[in-house]
């Protein structure tokens, strides 16, 4: 799970952001890819994950929606021992506010202002380093290239850890495990509020390598119980179809409209179903490109708080839709009709693993679906 910097409730939380949208951000240094080594940027932390490397802390800074700049724990540091640490950090002005020199640490800013594609392409491999959780699948395999072309070939794998054939103990060697993170948006809160309408981007999560499109299957008044493997929220049922459909192990799934849960479930052997008001349950579509009703959805009265990248000014909720759909580094929204703001928002969706670690003859490594060579 991510660390997730939480602000304020809507209202004075906004303020600062206020200021900086109403100036302009004026405080922008432009687009700067350089990444300066032995370099630290001592606090201001609004998140901390895990990356193996600069870049990928980097491109982790340019996906939060509060990232404007970042510090990262090689592993090759020897004055802090939190390798693999991805330190995301934020100032009013946009700019660290201490600069230190630091032997063994990264830093660096976010490459939103550059437009950077929003599904990268992370070749780089790691030697002795450990993607740690995160597994759905695990298979024996020749060497690392082919535990990664297993990777590639799998629409739900998003990194991979291979153990070779010099790890200890023994019987694990050559064993290849496939990872998941999510690849879709997580609304990290779901309240019901008056006077709010929310949404998400029309532009939706399309998949290269599914050429059918379907609706996939809503049960209303329907409770599935038990089998549940995770538990998230979500803004309606088809939101919640949309996290079962990109989940490798999700059978179906059953939502509760009255707290919003969405209780994704496993169990291949049997489905029993429940009549029950206020919960609709579905199946999950692996194997076509859902039909997003969750995006063309509006949601009335639905407030998705906090992961605020910009607000502005427009005159009603369709046009506050389209803005969100025309900026591509907005996933979801939040209309307040009172005031007229329109509260664009994203959380990370790239590959991401959940811990880093050392670990003696393993090599770990991401899908290479959005590399085109």
């Amino acid at each position: 799970m991510f660390t997730v910097f939480k602000t304020e409730k809507m209202g004075a939380r906004f303020i600062s952001v206020a200021l900086l949208c109403l100036c302009g951000l004026s405080f922008s240094q432009g687009c700067d890819h350089q990444r300066q080594e032995n370099l630290d940027f001592p606090g201001s932390d609004v998140a901390v994950l895990f990356s193996p490397d600069a870049e990928h802390c980097q491109y982790l800074c340019t996906q939060h929606p509060a990232c404007l700049f970042f510090s990262f724990i090689r592993p090759d540091c020897t004055v802090d021992n939190r390798h693999f640490h991805c330190f995301l950090k934020s100032t009013p002005s946009g700019q660290p506010t201490v600069q230190v020199a630091k032997q063994g640490i990264t830093s660096g800013f976010s490459l939103r202002s550059c437009h950077p594609d929003p599904k990268p392409c992370l070749s780089q491999v790691y030697q002795h380093v450990d993607f740690y959780g995160a597994d759905y699948r695990q298979l024996f395999t020749a060497d690392y290239e082919e535990c990664q072309r297993a990777c590639t070939h799998d629409p739900a794998c998003q990194f991979f850890t291979f153990l070779t054939d010099d790890f200890t103990p023994e019987k694990y060697r050559y064993k290849c495990h496939l990872k998941f993170s999510w690849p879709v948006p997580r609304t990290p809160e779901v309240v019901a509020e008056a006077g709010v309408v929310s949404g998400f981007s029309h532009s939706g999560q399309s998949h290269e390598h599914l050429s059918t499109d379907c609706e996939g299957k809503l049960f209303p008044k329907t409770n599935l119980p038990g089998h549940d493997i995770e538990s998230l929220l979500a803004a309606s049922p088809e939101h919640c179809q949309t996290l079962c459909s990109a989940h490798p192990q999700c059978s179906y799934f059953s939502y509760v409209g009255n707290n919003f849960k969405c209780y994704l479930k496993n169990n291949m052997a049997e489905m029993v179903a429940k009549a029950e008001e206020g919960v609709t349950s579905g199946l999950p579509t692996h194997f076509c490109q859902l039909v997003n009703k969750c995006a063309m959805k509006t949601l009335e009265g639905i407030n998705l708080p906090g992961s605020d990248l910009r607000f502005l000014l427009v005159n009603n909720a369709k046009a506050c839709q389209k803005t969100c759909t025309e900026d591509p580094n907005c996933q979801f929204y939040t209309y307040t009709i009172a005031d007229r703001r329109c509260y664009l928002k994203r959380v990370i969706t790239m590959p991401a693993p959940p811990k880093v670690t050392k670990l003696a003859n393993a090599v770990s490594g991401f899908s290479l679906r959005n590399c085109h060579y």
